[in-house]
């Protein structure tokens, strides 16, 4: 598979991925970009000891995970005057309050859920996680239950 065969196949994939970790559509976009960066420049070393799509997910989730931390170091003083943190005014506000409810969730849960979205199999999501398929399985109910709750409590 060819690097344009990769960035075609997955761009939407990776690019919802972070939407769901940092819900921020511009910051989204730079993740995303920054992932297919290091796929373009780590395809030559990829050892297919696990499928392209494992490789690509778990290069998103780590720069996913590296920007969370890097945000947990900046003081609110740090952030610029009127900084929000919203989606792309196009998305529709159901879909808004979802990537809310996912950003509030705890790490593991916000990429357990993203993959789930986007209908990644759970033995490969187990993998991407290093969890066993059977606590992926729990964990995902636990999560879809927690989210239903919150759209609940919003009356939607």
């Amino acid at each position: 598979m060819d690097f344009n065969e990769i960035y075609k196949t997955y761009w939407q994939k990776i690019f919802r991925l972070c939407m769901g970790y940092v819900n921020n559509f511009d910051l989204a976009q730079d993740l995303a970009q920054e992932t297919f960066i290091i796929v373009w420049q780590q395809l030559p070393n990829f050892r297919k000891e696990s499928t392209v799509q494992t490789w690509i997910y778990r290069i998103a989730s780590n720069n996913c995970l590296r920007q969370i931390e890097k945000e947990k170091r900046i003081t609110k003083a740090d952030l610029p005057i009127g900084f929000k943190d919203e989606c792309q005014e196009s998305l529709e506000p159901q879909i808004k309050m979802l990537y809310k409810f996912i950003s509030e969730l705890p790490e593991t849960d916000r990429i357990i859920i993203s993959l789930e979205l986007e209908e990644i199999n759970q033995a490969e999501i187990a993998n991407i996680v290093g969890l066993s398929e059977t606590n992926i399985r729990v964990k995902i109910h636990r999560i879809k239950k927690k989210l239903t709750q919150k759209f609940k409590e919003r009356g939607q």
